[in-house]
């Protein structure tokens, strides 16, 4: 199945990048569709269309399957909105508007807590902590704090222990989740991106070098750094079973992290 055509859909100028989400006997996809198609769900055994929703232009994000306020949701991000959607039948639950200059959103949103999330992007936007709260039978959404001190291109943040920490376009940083305010910017890395492994940032930068750094908001801290792959990388590194896997146009390698 083609969902651009089956939608009739155009592809995103860099290309479509949003995984799709299994929630039950669904599969959830983002094609984009102007014509109450722009998120689309299957059967996923079938592939007969489930349900349609939204006319928005898509972004480079992927759906999330959340818990706020009490109540499971996709988390959708699209080249204007974020928005809540009831998984089983599409219907909008609440939308908070979140456009950059070139409707470009890349990083995904990051849960901070049962009814927040932090969200990010590039291109001079920032970011902003949202709290979705029930009111009767209806969801809203509002801005708990807005800043320009994170603004994440492509790469997403990670949450620890009461402060996100991710790249203010190229340039690691930490701010403090409930403020907003920022702890340290340091760290020239391009446009690298991370993982949260325990108590430790693991930074894949842009020139292919592995960097550990202390997650800890009180200074910038590298504890080692190496060389683990040549050319421009912008993939996201993964981590399974003690081992990290690392990669881009040119190569990958796979680095054993765990102690044994």
């Amino acid at each position: 199945m083609n969902i651009l055509q089956d939608n009739r859909s155009q592809n995103l100028p860099w290309g479509m990048s949003a995984s799709p989400l299994i929630v039950d006997d669904k599969v959830i996809v983002l094609p984009g569709g102007q014509h109450n198609s722009s998120v689309v769900a299957y059967d996923k055994k079938t592939g007969a269309p489930a349900w349609k929703a939204l006319d928005d232009v898509q972004a480079y994000t992927s759906p999330m399957l959340v818990n706020l306020a009490g109540r499971r949701q996709a988390l959708v991000v699209s080249a204007t909105r974020v928005v809540g959607l009831d998984p089983n039948t599409g219907s909008l639950i609440w939308d908070f508007p979140w456009q950059t200059a070139n409707g470009i959103n890349s990083a995904q949103p990051v849960l901070v807590s049962g009814d927040q999330f932090f969200i990010s992007a590039g291109y001079g936007h920032g970011a902003a902590l949202i709290e979705v709260r029930r009111s009767g039978e209806q969801f809203l959404a509002r801005a708990l704090w807005e800043t320009t001190a994170m603004k994440n291109k492509f790469n997403t943040s990670v949450y620890y222990e009461g402060n996100i920490y991710g790249m203010d376009e190229s340039i690691l940083t930490c701010i403090d989740a409930r403020t907003g305010e920022r702890r340290w910017k340091q760290g020239r890395y391009g446009y690298g991106q991370l993982l949260l492994a325990g108590d430790t940032l693991i930074v894949l930068t842009e020139s292919g070098e592995l960097v550990l750094v202390k997650a800890t908001p009180s200074q910038h801290s590298e504890l080692a750094r190496f060389q683990a792959i040549s050319g421009k990388t912008w993939n996201h590194p993964a981590l399974a079973a003690g081992r990290l896997l690392v990669r881009n146009g040119n190569e990958m390698a796979c680095f054993r992290i765990s102690p044994d």
